[in-house]
């Protein structure tokens, strides 16, 4: 495509989706109040991944998105603007097309970096890239110095976690036509980890998500694999290395054909019981699996309303109107290749246990193909969302302000979960509220990554049915098991326009 009718066809797309705006205030019933933001620097075709986080420490969430093409732009958030500052500070414009972005603090020193993963035929030559965060200023590129420039890997899902509980952050990386691989954190550089099997998976790997499923303080995976192979549940047993125990509690989704598989994983408490469940979003129908909340697990897709059939590609819970229980985004595709168009799921949960798809394909929102992040970018209460639309002539990296209305805003709570030093380092984590009468009100994991192939480093996000005061109790991983840290009497209003933060270790 020519740059001319590149930018013919990024001012339709931002044509049609402010209209889709004033349709949507319009329309009312249906769809959710959402207004497209800055579409006119936004509707860039190609793009893949998105992922947020605060890079410069300045109090807002900055975006950092991959496009085919190699360009990685990063938008500074300035109290709501974002502008793309990417280029000056060092990340690519041009080069090998990098398919996911990841946020982590890989080195320890309070400032987020970035890794990215290539995405080209086998014969240009795979790889990773590590872009160092110094000072908020300028990003360098570090993967040769470290240990990860982690050759032929074709790039999927990469999660920056702790796997072993040594209080650094360790890398795993997924492949989507090779070997997985888990690096550990030997103080700065990394090394290959049990490279002999377990978690070397050498089935097609996209979607990559780790949890504590068995609440015995230690982080395990979950693989979504593709054309036809089986997904995997890697329980962590700790200096033995890792158990496949998918098929043991029917999470290996056995039987398809070639032209399906897992994509996307999303992990979330969607009934409020206090469980991680697990969402799979897939080529051919959904996977939801209910955590029973006894190491076992039960596939409850059709019954809860999400096994649509199709070709879904990533998925994130969010609770986007604040009722406290979490709705579901799932991008989605149909058509035939390179002419592609979304197919969008919003599945909104009733509290029942069940869910509503609310998208058509007329709604504003029904506007992603590949990566799904909800984030409250201008800290007002309510979680935005920002989709990515790579497969067509025409696409973007959109973000969509929530209006929801008063009083449903503002009512919430984020919490911002850190280590001991005050550093984004405990992906993992998980945060539960209670109410004064010590009932569950909803949990939270501090994201591991998702979304398609991506991580943020976000507060967690609470909808609150009232403003009431709840007790917050954070779970840190731990080999001697879950360590779990209490704050009581907490009143959400006094955090309206900023994080409740949690250190670990710190009296409360």
């Amino acid at each position: 495509m020519s740059k001319k009718h590149a930018l013919m066809a990024s001012s339709l797309l931002a044509a049609v989706l402010m209209a889709g705006a004033a349709h949507a205030a319009q329309k009312g019933a249906a769809d959710p109040a959402f207004t497209s933001i800055q579409p006119e620097i936004f509707s860039v075709p190609g793009s893949l991944s998105n992922a947020w986080a605060d890079f410069d420490k300045d109090g807002d969430l900055d975006l950092a998105v991959s496009l085919k093409g190699g360009d990685v732009r990063l938008y500074r958030n300035d109290n709501g603007v974002l502008t793309n500052i990417g280029p000056a500070l060092g990340l690519p414009t041009t080069g090998k097309e990098v398919r996911g972005v990841s946020w982590g603090d890989y080195d320890g020193d309070g400032y987020l970096d970035l890794l990215g993963g290539s995405n080209v035929p086998a014969a240009q030559g795979n790889q990773s890239f590590v872009w160092k965060n110094e000072g908020g200023k300028r990003f360098v590129e570090v993967s040769e110095k470290i240990g990860l420039t982690i050759p032929d890997r074709m790039s999927r899902q990469a999660n920056w976690i702790d796997y072993d509980n040594d209080g650094r952050v360790d890398l795993y990386a997924s492949n989507r036509l090779g070997p997985n691989q888990l690096f550990h954190n030997e103080g700065g550089t990394f090394k290959q980890a049990f490279a002999d099997g377990g978690v070397t998976d050498l089935r097609p790997t996209v979607g990559s998500c780790w949890f504590d499923y068995n609440r015995d303080g230690k982080l395990d995976l979950f693989l979504a694999n593709q054309s036809g192979a089986t997904d995997a549940l890697w329980r962590n047993d700790g200096a033995k290395g890792f158990t496949d125990v998918a098929a043991s509690l029917g999470l290996d989704a056995p039987g398809r054909t070639k032209e399906e598989g897992g994509v996307g994983c999303a992990i979330g408490d969607y009934d409020n019981d206090g469980n991680l469940d697990i969402f799979v979003a897939v080529y051919g129908a959904n996977l939801l699996y209910r955590n029973k909340g006894d190491g076992t697990f039960e596939e409850v897709g059709k019954a809860a309303g999400v096994d649509d059939a199709g070709h879904a590609v990533g998925a994130a819970w969010g609770d986007y109107d604040n009722d406290g229980y979490l709705d579901l985004y799932v991008t989605s595709y149909e058509g035939e290749t390179g002419k592609q168009t979304p197919l969008d799921l919003l599945y909104h949960n009733n509290g029942k246990g069940g869910f509503d798809q609310i998208l058509t394909r007329e709604s504003l929102l029904n506007a992603g193909d590949h990566g799904v992040e909800w984030v409250d970018y201008n800290g007002d209460g309510a979680l935005d969302l920002s989709v990515m639309r790579g497969y067509s002539p025409v696409g973007g990296h959109f973000l969509f302000r929530n209006d929801l209305a008063a009083p449903a805003k503002s009512r919430s709570l984020s919490v911002l979960v850190l280590d001991a030093k005050g550093h984004y380092t405990r992906a993992g984590a998980e945060v539960r509220l209670y109410d004064k009468a010590g009932k569950i009100l909803a949990t939270r994991l501090v994201s591991t990554g998702g979304g398609y192939n991506a991580q943020s480093a976000l507060p967690v996000h609470f909808g609150l049915k009232t403003f009431d005061r709840v007790t917050v109790e954070v779970s840190f991983m731990s080999n001697d098991g879950v360590k779990k840290q209490t704050l009581r009497n907490v009143d959400p209003k006094a955090f309206a326009k900023k994080p409740l933060v949690i250190r670990e270790g710190k009296a409360s």
